[in-house]
C-alpha cells in the first residue's frame, strides 16, 4: 500500500552552511524544528531552495538521511535530489534516497527531456527509471533550473492514470494555466501544491491542495492558516493573501541568504552562507527589507492569533 500525503503547505527546505562550506547539521536540526512549531503539514526536502545542484551526490544522500532520522512527529517528508543526467544514474541515486525511508520521492520534469524533446520523450524516459525504482509515492517539480519543463494538460492526463503519483510542486505561475492543470486531475490521486504565492488564494479555491514554495521559509503558518480558512472564513483568507502575496517580494531579495538571516531573527543558530547565492547580495538594504518582513509577519501573527 502506497502511503497518501496530505494537504497543506510543504516548506522548500534550505540547506545551512558552516563558515567552512560545509552542512551545518546542527542548523538543519533546528530547521526541522522550527518548520514543526509552524505546524507545517510536510517539507520538501533535497530541493532547489537546498541548493541540490550545489551538492555532491554523498552530500544529498547524507544530508537526506540525517533529515529523516531527525524528521519531526507527524510531518511528510518528500525528496527530490534529481540531479543526474543518465537515466540509469538517476534510478540508482533515487533508489538510494527512497531507502532511507521518504514518504515519497519527486522527480524533477527537465531531468526527463531537452528543452526542444516533445513530452513523449519525457513520458518514456520517466517511466524507464519509475520501472526500476521500489513502489512508493511520487511527484514531480517544475524546477526552473536548469531549464523550467511546465507539464502539459496532456503529460498530467498520463500521469493522473498512475496511483503513485500524488504530488506536483507547480511553477507555472499562472491562473488560467493552473486552472487547466487542476481541471486535467480531477478526481485522480495527483494533487497540485502552488510554488507562487500571489496566485495561491485563487488556486486552492481552483483545487489546488496547498503550498510547496520559497515564502514558506519566512511565514509557514500564515500561509498554513490560508489554507485552512480559505473556504470557511473567506474574508480572512483574502486578508492573509493580501499578506502572503505582497511580501513574496522577498524572493528576489538574495534568497536564500535572506531567508537564513530571516531564521537567525527567528533564534536559529545559523549562517547565511550559501553556495549559489553571493552573500555579498545580502547588503544592508536587503537586510533592512527582511528585519521590515519580520515586523510584519510578527505583526499578521498577533492580528490573526496564528503561532
Amino acid at each position: 500500500m502506497i502511503k497518501k500525503i496530505p494537504n497543506g503547505v510543504y516548506p522548500t527546505m534550505i540547506t545551512p552552511f558552516t563558515d567552512d562550506n560545509k552542512i551545518d547539521y546542527n542548523a538543519v536540526e533546528q530547521i526541522l524544528e522550527w518548520y514543526a512549531s509552524k505546524k507545517v503539514d510536510g517539507i520538501f526536502a533535497i530541493c532547489q531552495s537546498s541548493e541540490i545542484f550545489a551538492l555532491s551526490f554523498e552530500e544529498r544522500l547524507e544530508l537526506i538521511d540525517f533529515i529523516m532520522k531527525h524528521r519531526p512527529e507527524g510531518v511528510s517528508i518528500v525528496a527530490s535530489g534529481h540531479c543526474a543526467d543518465d537515466l540509469d544514474r538517476q534510478a540508482y541515486e533515487a533508489n538510494k534516497i527512497i531507502e532511507t525511508g521518504v514518504d515519497a520521492y519527486v522527480f524533477i520534469s527537465n531531468r526527463f527531456a531537452k528543452a526542444d524533446e516533445s513530452d513523449d520523450v519525457l513520458l518514456k524516459n520517466m517511466y524507464y527509471v519509475i520501472d526500476k525504482i521500489p513502489e512508493i509515492a511520487l511527484g514531480v517539480y517544475e524546477c526552473p533550473y536548469p531549464y523550467k519543463r511546465l507539464l502539459s494538460p496532456y503529460v498530467l492526463s498520463k500521469m493522473a492514470q498512475d496511483p503513485k503519483f500524488q504530488f506536483i510542486k507547480d511553477t507555472c505561475c499562472s491562473i488560467p494555466q493552473l486552472k487547466e492543470k487542476l481541471d486535467t486531475l480531477k478526481g485522480s490521486d495527483l494533487r497540485i501544491f502552488n510554488a507562487n504565492a500571489a496566485t495561491l488564494l485563487q488556486s486552492l479555491k481552483d483545487g489546488a491542495a496547498g503550498f510547496s514554495g520559497i515564502m514558506a521559509n519566512f511565514y509557514p503558518e500564515i500561509i498554513g492558516e490560508e489554507c485552512r480558512c480559505f473556504e470557511t472564513d473567506p474574508d480572512k483568507a483574502q486578508k492573509l493573501q493580501d499578506f502572503v502575496g505582497f511580501c513574496s517580494a522577498a524572493e528576489g531579495q538574495a534568497y536564500s541568504c535572506n531567508a537564513k538571516y530571516f531564521l537567525q531573527m527567528e533564534g536559529l543558530n545559523l549562517t547565511t552562507k550559501s553556495r549559489l547565492c553571493d552573500e555579498k547580495n545580502l547588503d544592508a538594504l536587503n537586510r533592512i527589507s527582511a528585519q521590515q518582513l519580520h515586523g510584519m509577519v510578527a505583526f499578521y501573527r498577533d492580528l490573526f492569533k496564528i503561532g
